[in-house]
């Protein structure tokens, strides 16, 4: 049984981990510790020194920045010291305008921002910002969260300093979560303390139907509307379920100003773990509080895995979002507990090892194997079907998969991560 307690830590790591966010995390991320050094500073820069951790190069280099019609880091970091305010937090730059943008190409033009690779620190989610204007200095750090200050100094006064151990995501104490907890929660929580889930399926379905209107990225969920919806997938809640997911990431990835609903500081994680539930929820005419079920068992199931394999990974986000969908997917089949671990199962014995090469438009693709697979295991579970413990690294225990596959993903992979790395900044 789930204590009163447990319950209201529960729903408030929810409201911690599901928030909106406007442009890729990982930028915006680097954006909000400009605006929060530039505060500091009291002024505007003339010199930003940025040293971010290899994870967050990756992810920051590909992918479009909202409103501006540009890509990669320098503008966000532009922005986040012109008109970024820190209070915003996963939305700083919402106060952008085409004159902040002109106002931004220039700060790069004059060659005032220096962006380089932080050396020897085990944190996978490191910023460092450092703000000058003549003899004033103002720096800010984040660390393990893509929102969590950890140090800021003025003028080598130091405002704020807090502990961090690499891999801990914050300082509250961790809510212990399983498969069965988390399931339990989502079908008994009471639905008042709950219903704000439904958020996620308001501002993610809105951001997929604005990218069927527009021109983003490489247009995939608009493509998968189109012609080929009839040809080659049919008219059907499966190709509707891809369309959507794939086009809210479409948007999102090319830099659209639109809010996403995040999870774990991944606006896909938060699309993929909320469209599918959505579409297979209103075109099988379930009911609100089927829905609000279903959404808060992918939400907290994504929210789980990710506690144990951290905020940035070689391993794809997707691969947890995706898991997350099935879950609810399944459920609202009628599946059982029994039948939802089978998914997890299923989910984990297929996409294992799907690698991370930076956010960017083709995350479309990656996010459509996603949830493709994840109706795939949904099926296969209701029928029973699931991958066993003699194959592969799955175990007769969800939870021990669970760990195995963050274990690949936070551990095994790192030397991937680093050749991953060292292709994309090494091309022309």
């Amino acid at each position: 049984m789930i204590t009163e307690l447990e319950r209201k830590r529960i729903i408030d790591l929810i409201h911690q981990e599901v928030v909106p966010a406007i442009g890729c995390t990982e930028p915006i991320a680097v954006a909000l510790c400009v605006a929060k050094a530039t505060e500091t500073l009291g002024m505007k820069p003339e010199k930003i020194n940025v040293l971010l951790s290899a994870n967050i190069l990756k992810n920051a280099m590909g992918v479009g920045i909202p409103g501006t019609g540009m890509i990669g880091l320098p503008i966000a970091i532009a922005l986040g010291a012109l008109i970024g305010k820190s209070d915003y937090q996963l939305e700083v730059l919402k106060d952008s305008t085409p004159d902040a943008v002109e106002e931004g190409k220039r700060f790069i033009e004059e060659k005032r921002i220096h962006i380089s690779l932080k050396e020897n620190i085990e944190e996978k989610l490191y910023i460092e910002i450092c703000c000058e204007a003549g003899d004033n200095r103002a720096t800010a750090v984040i660390a393990g969260g893509h929102t969590t200050f950890i140090y800021i100094e003025h003028n080598g006064e130091i405002l704020l300093q807090k502990q961090h151990v690499a891999g801990d995501e914050e300082e509250e104490e961790t809510v212990e979560l399983s498969l069965r907890k988390v399931y339990d929660f989502a079908l008994n929580a009471p639905l008042d303390e709950i219903r704000f889930i439904l958020e996620t399926a308001r501002l993610n379905k809105i951001a997929a139907e604005r990218s069927f209107e527009g021109e983003y990225g490489h247009c995939l969920g608009k493509i998968l509307r189109g012609a080929y919806e009839h040809k080659v997938m049919g008219d059907s809640v499966f190709s509707h379920i891809l369309s959507y997911t794939s086009g809210a990431c479409d948007a999102r990835m090319a830099g659209a100003m639109i809010p996403v609903m995040s999870n774990s500081g991944s606006g896909n994680q938060g699309i993929s773990a909320t469209l599918p539930v959505l579409v297979y929820a209103e075109e099988n005419g379930k009911s609100e509080e089927e829905l609000i079920r279903a959404l808060m068992l992918s939400h907290l199931t994504v929210i789980y895995i990710k506690q144990s394999l951290g905020r940035l990974s070689a391993l794809c986000g997707c691969v947890v979002a995706a898991t997350g969908s099935s879950c609810g997917i399944t459920w609202l089949m009628g599946g059982t507990y029994e039948q939802v671990a089978y998914a997890v199962q299923n989910m984990i014995a297929n996409l294992t090892g799907m690698i991370c090469d930076g956010a960017k438009p083709s995350c479309a693709l990656k996010v459509t194997t996603g949830v493709s697979t994840a109706v795939l295991s949904a099926i296969m579970a209701m029928e029973n079907r699931c991958v066993t413990s003699v194959e592969g690294i799955i175990d007769e225990d969800v939870d021990q998969s669970i760990r195995n596959l963050t274990k690949i993903g936070s551990k095994g992979m790192n030397e991937t991560d680093k050749l991953v790395l060292e292709i994309m900044t090494g091309k022309n």
